[in-house]
Formats: C-alpha cells, structure tokens, sequence
C-alpha cells in the first residue's frame, strides 16, 4: 500500500482531517490545473471545479478501493465535473471544430502548444487503463520513473516502457484530433506545461470546504465560510436566523415559567383555602359537641392527613417552581458568557468573524486585519457592536500559516466557568472554532501547544 493509499484509508476508517488535507496539499495543483484546462472558456469555474472534486472525494472517500490509484480516480472525475458545468456536448463540438482547422504544428511553437491543451485531457481519457495510468503518474503527479515503477508493481525499466508506449498512443489520440507533434514534443508539453500552482489558500478553503461537506447534518457555518464564492451577506442572513431563533425558544421557555408560576400561585390559594375549611371547630363554637369523641377524633385524623399531602405537593410545586427561576436567562448586569445561549452567540460571532477576515484578506492581498474593527465591513450590521469579545493573536497573511488548524487567530477577551473548570473561545485560521478548557482559568500551557506565527504584543 502506498502512503497515498495509506492515507485515505486513514482518512475513510477513522475520519482523520489531518490525513485529507494531507491528500488536498498534495493533490490540489493536479487537480486545479486540469480544472483550469477544461474550464478555460471560464476559467473563474476552475476552482469551483476543484472544490466539487475533493467534496466528492471526501464524501465517497469509504466507498473507494484501498488500491485505488488516488491520481487517476481524480483525474477522471475532475474531468467528469468539468464536462457537466461546461454543457459538455457544446464545448466538445466547438473543441474538435476547431481542431479540424488546426495546421499541423511546428513541434516548438509555444503559441501553437497552448492550443493543445483544450483536447489534451479528453485524449488522455481516451486511453486505456494501463496507460492513463502511467501518463498521469509520470507527468501529471510528476513522479520519477522508479515511483512510478513501484506504484505500478514492476521495476524502473518497465515504468520507462510503459510511458513509452502511452506517450505513442496519446499521440495517436491527438493525430486523430488534428494535432501533429513529435513524441518528444508530446513528452516536452506533458513535463512542463500540465501542472500548474494554485491560488494562495484554496488549499485550505478546499479542505475545510470538503470536511465539512462530509459531515452529516444540516448545512453548518463552517462550509458557508469555507467557500470561495460566498458573500458576506449570505452567511450573515443564516447567522442572524440562527441567533432569531434562539431568542424565539428563550421567550417560549420563560413564557412557559411565568404560566407555570401562575399555576402555582393559583395552587397555593387554593390550598389555603382548603386549610381554611378543614380547620376543626374549637369546643366553644360547636355548642353540643364533644371533641373526645371516637368518630370526632377520626374525622380530625382523616383531615390532618389529607392537609398533609396537600402540604407535600405545595412544597413540592414550589421546588419545581425555584429550579425553573434558577433555569431562566439572567437579567442585566449578569457574569459575561453565563448562559448556555450566550457562549453559543460567542461561539457564531467567532466564526462569522474568521469568515469577514478570509474576506477581508482576498482584498487586501491575503493579509489579515490587525484588529476585528478592519474587518468590520464584512461583519453582518447586528454584529458590528460586539468587536471587543475577541482579541486578535495573529497579524499577517494567510498563504504563511503553514498548519491552519493549529493557529490561533483570535481568542476570546472572556472566560467563565463550566463544570468546576475554566473555559475559553479560540478561531483559527483554518475558520474552525475551539473551547479550551483549564482547571485555574490559565491558557498559557493550552495556548503553548498550538502555533501562534507572530503573535500580537
């Protein structure tokens, strides 16, 4: 097994993140720049493209084979998405046209070579299995000849065979098309004009993008900021239906304790009125009646019984009653992030503000802002007022954090307690957001473990 294979297999038997951004780091310019190929009549949909590819993977990821040849099942299916968002017949109707008109080709003419590129994927699909194979290892996974060697079982003398004689086949393929180059030529365009970089953080758009894709459940923040065309507007509409319908369950919750309190008061009148009648009557004011008595002293014992419980279920109303009161929401003036819901609010403004400095980073050449007030533009109007629950811990840009997932970017100004510990709220660069918790309300050790790249003063 290879440790490309190793990967995904980690990834699909125990949902490993850091194994599939793994595979995303090390796929993304394949990918992307095949995308970029199919898509150049749009090239705005490449990354698009590459975003619905690894989706896809991380969502079939369990399905696959665990000898999968991880670059050719890409290859294929970023072909496949590309064909579908193109209107493929169209296009592949206008490509061969144009191939038809094409003059054979001066084996080094540059302009001419880029021409090549339209129908260079479409050929390469068209070659057999064994062949694609080797083709995509060699020059488009850019592996020397003893990996590929050993990714196909066979020795570094096969593999050289092997693109050999897929290299004589694909230039058939492209013969049939109208294009006319040398094996060299094909091996020269193949080596360097197939494989490109990626825009400077699709890496971790794509990654956090697919994950959270794969996840079951309803569409979450997390997604709408991991994705590249999404605008600030958008996430904050689902932000605030988020936030309008917390408030709707609390003002349920408390109307519901004030109808039961007025039950209760109800109850306890009720109940006085009843020990108001079961009073026994003194001796004066029952003239000819004899309290010592047999049945008398029954009957009292019958009514100081029934008083009794309906003492027990006043007292026990009242219980309930106080643990409801001690359940409601705090009035003003309350401990910051007390309230289940208030730490939940904390929590979506910590993600909602990751997502205005991606934002805010793709307009100002990937750098992030130096405080939450920079980026208040890309912030949702209802949460522009709350920019001092958060200190920012990282200034700089986004295409220098090497581990996303373990960088800091903004930290919580609050702590509060939970459980008999401290807890804290952390965003990361990665858009993902942490509570760390400590026993005595100190996160330095906490903090330690995770990487801080030029950490505010």
């Amino acid at each position: 097994m290879t440790e490309t294979q190793s990967l995904l297999a980690e990834y699909a038997g125990n949902g490993s993140e850091t194994a599939f951004r793994e595979l995303v780091a090390r796929y993304i310019d394949f990918v992307y720049s095949a995308a970029s190929r199919m898509v150049q009549s749009a090239p705005h949909l490449a990354e698009d493209v590459t975003q619905i590819v690894f989706a896809d993977l991380a969502r079939k990821a369990g399905s696959l084979s665990r000898e999968v040849m991880l670059g050719r099942w890409l290859h294929r299916h970023t072909c496949y998405v590309a064909a579908n968002l193109m209107r493929g017949e169209r296009r592949r109707h206008t490509r061969e046209r144009k191939a038809a008109e094409m003059d054979v080709m001066p084996d080094h003419s540059s302009e001419n070579l880029a021409q090549i590129t339209p129908i260079l994927d479409d050929a390469i699909n068209h070659l057999g299995t064994e062949e694609r194979t080797a083709i995509l290892l060699r020059f488009f996974e850019q592996r020397d000849l003893r990996s590929v060697g050993l990714a196909l079982g066979g020795s570094e003398e096969a593999a050289r065979k092997r693109v050999s004689r897929a290299l004589d086949k694909l230039q058939v393929l492209l013969k049939r098309r109208g294009v006319a180059l040398s094996t060299a030529a094909l091996a020269t365009v193949l080596a360097t004009g197939t494989v490109k970089a990626a825009p400077a953080g699709l890496a971790v758009s794509v990654g956090t993008s697919a994950l959270a894709g794969a996840a079951p459940g309803a569409l979450t923040l997390l997604k709408l900021m991991a994705m590249t065309k999404l605008k600030a507007g958008i996430a904050g509409a689902i932000i605030a239906a988020g936030i309008a319908t917390t408030i709707v369950v609390q003002q349920n919750a408390q109307a519901k304790i004030r109808q039961d309190e007025a039950a209760l008061q109800q109850q306890s009148a009720q109940l006085a009125q009843l020990r108001a009648d079961n009073t026994p009557p003194s001796t004066a004011s029952a003239p000819g009646g004899n309290p010592n008595t047999p049945e008398e002293l029954a009957r009292l014992r019958d009514e100081v019984a029934a008083l009794r419980l309906q003492t027990n279920d006043l007292a026990t109303l009242r219980e309930a009653n106080r643990q409801r009161l001690a359940a409601r929401p705090p009035a003003g003036g309350s401990s910051p992030l007390r309230t289940q819901a208030e730490r939940m609010a904390r929590m979506n403004f910590a993600k909602q503000a990751m997502l205005a400095f991606i934002l805010f980073s793709q307009k100002h050449d990937d750098y992030f802002p130096t405080n939450i007030v920079d980026a208040a533009d890309f912030l949702p109007e209802n949460l522009r007022a709350k920019t001092d629950d958060f200190e920012v811990l990282y200034q700089g840009k986004l295409r220098d954090v090497s581990k996303p997932a373990e960088t800091i970017v903004l930290r919580g100004t609050d702590s509060w307690q939970n459980n008999g510990k401290w807890a804290r709220i952390y965003a990361f660069a990665d858009g993902h957001v942490e509570v760390a918790n400590t026993p005595d309300n100190d996160f330095s050790a906490w903090e330690s473990r995770h990487i801080i790249v030029n950490p505010v003063k």
